[in-house]
C-alpha cells in the first residue's frame, strides 16, 4: 500500500482511511446476502436456516440434494430451457439493433442526437412495472401477448440499451483516420466495416451482448405480465416457489445463477482490457 504524503493535514488523513472503511462497509452490505445465501444450499434438511451440524461443520449438515433436485426437475429444466431460448435470441437482437444505433450516434451529422440517445436508453430509466404494464396492453391489442416473441421482444428493447452505452463508449476513442486510410487503399465501405470497424469495436459488442444477456436471463417482472406458463423462465420459477412451494432448491438455483454472472462480469472486464489494449489506452 503506497505511504500517505506527510503534508497531508489530519482530516484529509480521516477522510483517506474513512472512505476505504465506508467501502468496505457497502461492499460487505452487497455481499452479506451471498454469504447467507451459498451455504444454506448444501443444508440437507429443508429449512432456511442453519442447523446445528452446520455451525459444527459436521459433514452430515451438508448436502447437494438440492443441486441434484434442479438437475433433475423437470419444472426446474423447463425453466432452464425458456430462459437459454429467450435470452438467447433477444441478446442477438438487441445487440444487432444497439450496435446500429451506437454507429449512427457516433456519426457527427447525427440530428437530434440527444434526443434520440434519450430514447433509447429510456428502459434503463423507466420503472420496470410501468414498462411491464405498458407492454402488456400493447401486446394484448396486436396478439403477442403469450408468445415467446412477445417476451423475446420485450427483453430485447431492455436489453438494447447497455449495448448502445458499452458500443458508444467503444467509438468514443475510435480513430476515423483509419476509415479513410481503408477508402484511400480501395476498400468498399462493407469491407471496411468487417475489416477495420468491427475488430476495434467487438470487445464493446461483446460486452454489451453479455449485458443484455443477464439482462434477460435474470429478468421477472415483464415476463410475469407479457408471458404465460410456457415462457416461464428461472426467475418466475424462482418467484413462484417462494410464494406455493418453499424449497431449498430455490437457493441453490440461486448460487448457480450468482456463479454465471460473476463469469459473465469477470468476461466483460477481461473484454474491456482488451478493448483498450487494441485503442493503445495504457492503463494507470
Amino acid at each position: 500500500m503506497a505511504k500517505l504524503p506527510p503534508y497531508l493535514s489530519t482530516p484529509e488523513r480521516l477522510w483517506h482511511y474513512g472512505f476505504r472503511v465506508l467501502c468496505a462497509l457497502i461492499f460487505f452490505f452487497l455481499i452479506f446476502p451471498l454469504v447467507v445465501v451459498v451455504p444454506l444450499s448444501f443444508n440437507a434438511v429443508p429449512f432456511f436456516t442453519f442447523t446445528k451440524e452446520m455451525l459444527a461443520l459436521d459433514p452430515a449438515g451438508y448436502s447437494l440434494k438440492w443441486y441434484e433436485n434442479f438437475f433433475s426437475n423437470l419444472n426446474w429444466q423447463g425453466a432452464v430451457r425458456n430462459s437459454v431460448i429467450i435470452a438467447f435470441f433477444a441478446t442477438l437482437l438487441s445487440t444487432t439493433l444497439g450496435t446500429l444505433a451506437a454507429l449512427g450516434l457516433s456519426r457527427p451529422n447525427m440530428p437530434a442526437k440527444t434526443l434520440v440517445m434519450s430514447l433509447l436508453i429510456s428502459p434503463m430509466i423507466v420503472p420496470l412495472i410501468i414498462s411491464a404494464a405498458g407492454m402488456f396492453f400493447f401486446y394484448s391489442r396486436i396478439g403477442l401477448q403469450g408468445t415467446h416473441l412477445g417476451v423475446i421482444l420485450a427483453h430485447a428493447a431492455l436489453g438494447t440499451p447497455f449495448v448502445v452505452i458499452t458500443v458508444t463508449a467503444t467509438l468514443v476513442g475510435f480513430d476515423n483516420s483509419l476509415i479513410r486510410a481503408s477508402a484511400s487503399l480501395g476498400a468498399s465501405p462493407t469491407t471496411t466495416f468487417f475489416k477495420v470497424i468491427v475488430p476495434l469495436i467487438l470487445p464493446g459488442v461483446i460486452s454489451g451482448a453479455l449485458f443484455a444477456f443477464i439482462t434477460s436471463f435474470d429478468e421477472v417482472v415483464v415476463v410475469l405480465f407479457v408471458g404465460s406458463f410456457r415462457q416461464r423462465t428461472i426467475p418466475w420459477q424462482m418467484f413462484s416457489g417462494i410464494r406455493e412451494h418453499i424449497s431449498p432448491t430455490i437457493l441453490a438455483v440461486a448460487t448457480i445463477l450468482v456463479i454465471v454472472s460473476v463469469a459473465l462480469l469477470v468476461a466483460v472486464e477481461l473484454l474491456r482490457r482488451r478493448g483498450e489494449r487494441l485503442r493503445g489506452i495504457q492503463e494507470t
